[in-house]
């Protein structure tokens, strides 16, 4: 064993040893304890109230078809991920969140942009899951994907997260092809009051909250602020040498959120909020046509939201949703053209190695790669109680996306979607639930209308149990920008005087391909498809003072016609070119005693692909690379093994403690291991509440996880925080 292997080996062994000796410490403090200093003595129930005020106790999921349905009745696997244990825990950013559950996988590209994928798939773009946020659609239009970090919703307002493991598409249509995250934020009447809490540590990490709210018999209300600001990765290897990263951001978000009660049966939601900042990129990275300087974003987004709700009686009520929302980028920069490359671009020749030329006097000027996504949305539910054992939802919904973008598009555009959905749920006999589901929807992106099931027989084992078959099929159509580019560079502010026929000139990305031959810009792209088997159980075991669930996910699913290739100005080569089969199993557990719990989960994927397209090259070498090359874009995210382990403990004097253990295996040929640990003191006074809190995480691999640019100096980072509700 090497050196390096075994001082990471040392490194893994101490920090488990370490995760052991607290969680036997905590544990030995609970079992050692039978009331902690929050509760009273002789008291065999914890108290519900804790520093935000109200209980996130959830016996039920509402995410999978839109109904409110016990685990035992749901068809599919889902994991709910509460606002409490988010904030117990400590995690310091949305998409860290999801290292929690069985499957995901987190990771960093480009300059730190923060991915979330369920079984891999994807890269840059993020476009296989549908992520809601209080039911709004949270990601963007031109490709699909999610902006983790300006997306508003800071972490004292979450008050759960519901992730819909397997194919969505039966409930919320093209874009839920492996998945749903649901983020439910926390009622405005939870929340009344003030609070301020600020973060900061390592890397400059800063993130500052502020609220105030207030409620009243007909109307409640919250107005918030939060700041999140960090300094990204230490450095970046240009070449073999060390070199600085410009990958930080500076975001700032106001949100309002009110509930007005007309009366007892109608009232509305009104949601509004306004992202402002920079997301920083480095030149190496992402600077484009001879860049001279990085080329950071500008943001500038803003979403609405209203929601009427009618309750017609106890049995009928059903809901209709408009929300409006706008992202802006502005991302502009200057370069500097050399004289040779202009000399190509004036005879209208691609840009080959032989423009490249020293000397002379190049062309200077700005670039820019601003873009602006809308997107209109309609939606009306209704919801049909017809006893205990049958329910029913139905509900359609009209989107309009609209694009704007001189170098992605070379103007405007727009797209529409449109869907109707449904859920039965019938219940024939005590130990049987059926349900049947579905959705159909069109396109504009490909003018036509596709439809994805969804059946399910859950067989209830006693008032606690279930075991659940399900079988789904959804599609993925292809996005604005994957089905309708124009790319190209407008050069402005163009000098010296010997270039001004230059100014307004657009550089086509014709002109940059690296081979033409394999380029496809200009092609059709057809739908992805998916065909999904899971067998599922889910069982709660309670104790005298506790209880102990368990749910196991085994799953087989198909992909045909998965779109692969690389999005680029100098290199287009996406098609509908590879095939998956995966299958796995997954595991979630929770041990749950007054003041603690334990909470493991694991994920397996064992992963077949293989290229399904058209030939690419006459040249044998060529085809063969090219095919291994696109079949490898799948798997970048896909790892072997997966999983978190984690303790929350509530200990004397008002203190409590946290331990997670984070880990994917077999990650693009590297591993990722983390240990977080937190402790938390709280200060309960008759006018006040305050917290203190200090968090380390502890990377346990020098190397980094998935880009040998992101890289840490230091493998300890920590993170202190305060806190105050009044």
């Amino acid at each position: 064993m090497s050196v390096t292997n075994l001082t990471d080996h040392s490194l893994r062994r101490s920090a488990i040893c370490a995760f052991s000796f607290i969680a036997t410490g905590l544990v030995g403090v609970s079992l050692s304890t039978p009331a902690s200093a929050d509760t009273p003595a002789g008291s065999d129930e914890p108290e519900d109230i804790g520093f935000y005020g109200f209980n996130d106790e959830i016996p039920e999921v509402l995410t999978t078809t839109r109904l409110r349905q016990p685990k035992t009745r749901v068809p599919g696997t889902t994991t709910v991920i509460t606002g409490e244990m988010i904030r117990d825990l400590g995690i310091m950013s949305l998409a860290e969140i999801f290292r929690l559950v069985p499957g995901m996988v987190v990771g960093n590209v480009g300059s730190s942009t923060p991915v979330v994928t369920y079984h891999g798939t994807v890269h840059y773009e993020q476009r296989r899951m549908q992520v809601l946020v209080d039911g709004r659609t949270a990601h963007r239009t031109t490709l699909s994907d999610m902006d983790w970090q300006t997306m508003p919703v800071p972490m004292e307002l979450i008050e759960r997260i519901e992730v819909s493991r397997g194919p969505n598409s039966a409930a919320y249509g093209i874009n839920a092809f492996l998945g749903t995250i649901n983020i439910i934020t926390r009622s405005p009447a939870d929340t009344s009051g003030k609070e301020v809490r600020i973060v900061r540590g390592s890397r400059n990490y800063m993130r500052a909250f502020a609220s105030a709210g207030d409620i009243s018999e007909n109307y409640d209300w919250r107005l918030s602020y939060e700041k999140r600001k960090f300094d990204g990765f230490d450095y970046q290897l240009d070449k073999v040498t060390p070199a600085p990263i410009h990958d930080g951001h500076d975001i700032n978000i106001i949100n309002y959120d009110s509930r007005l009660k007309v009366n007892s049966g109608l009232s509305a939601d009104i949601r509004a909020g306004v992202v402002d900042g920079l997301n920083e990129e480095d030149i190496l990275k992402d600077g484009e046509l001879f860049a001279t300087d990085h080329p950071d974003i500008q943001v500038r987004d803003y979403y609405l939201q209203t929601q009427l709700n009618f309750t017609a009686s106890e049995t009928h009520f059903f809901h209709a949703q408009v929300s409006f929302e706008n992202y802006n980028r502005r991302q502009r920069w200057p370069i500097a053209i050399p004289e040779s490359v202009i000399g190509c671009l004036a005879s209208g020749s691609p840009l080959s190695d032989a423009c490249f030329q020293p000397g002379g006097t190049p062309l200077t000027g700005t670039l820019n790669y601003d873009s602006e996504d809308s997107r209109l949305e309609f939606e009306l539910q209704d919801t049909l109680l017809f006893n205990d054992d049958l329910k029913l939802v139905t509900g359609l919904g009209y989107r309009k996306d609209t694009y704007r973008s001189e170098t992605l598009f070379n103007g405007r555009g727009n797209s529409y979607q449109s869907r109707v959905f449904g859920n039965l749920e019938y219940t024939p006999i005590r130990w049987l639930t059926l349900n049947g589901g579905g959705n159909w929807e069109r396109t504009t992106t490909t003018n036509e209308g596709y439809f994805s099931p969804r059946v399910a027989a859950n067989f209830i084992l006693g008032n606690n149990h279930a075991l659940r078959f399900v079988y789904s099929k959804a599609v993925r159509t292809p996005d604005s920008f994957e089905q309708n580019p124009d790319f190209g560079f407008t050069l402005k502010n163009v000098s010296p005087s010997q270039y001004s026929a230059f100014e307004g000139y657009r550089v086509e990305s014709a002109a940059a391909w690296q081979d033409e031959t394999l380029v496809t810009a200009g092609k059709d792209i057809s739908e992805e498809q998916i065909i999904s088997r899971e067998i599922s159980y889910f069982g709660l075991f309670p104790m005298d003072y506790g209880q102990f669930s368990l749910e196991v996910r085994v799953f087989r699913d198909k992909m045909q016609d998965m779109i692969s290739g690389v999005i680029g100005f100098d290199n287009w080569t996406i098609d509908n070119n590879v095939d998956l089969d995966q299958k796995g199993f997954e595991v979630e557990a929770a041990l749950e005693y007054p003041g603690t719990t334990v909470r493991v989960s694991y994920g397996y994927l064992d992963q077949d692909d293989w290229y399904s397209g058209d030939e690419i090259s006459s040249d044998p070498e060529v085809n063969s690379a090219e095919k291994e090359y696109k079949v490898g874009l799948l798997s970048r995210l896909s790892a072997r093994h997966s999983g978190s382990l984690v303790l929350i403990q509530n200990l004397p004097y008002s203190l409590k403690g946290s331990a997670a253990y984070y880990w994917a295996d077999q990650l693009k040929e590297s591993q990722f291991e983390r240990l977080d640990l937190r402790l938390t003191k709280s200060i309960i006074l008759p006018r006040y509440t305050a917290e203190l809190s200090v968090t380390m995480q502890h990377y346990m691999n020098t190397d980094p996880d998935m880009s040998p640019d992101h890289n840490i100096e230091d493998q300890n980072q920590l993170f202190l925080e305060a806190g105050i509700r009044f």
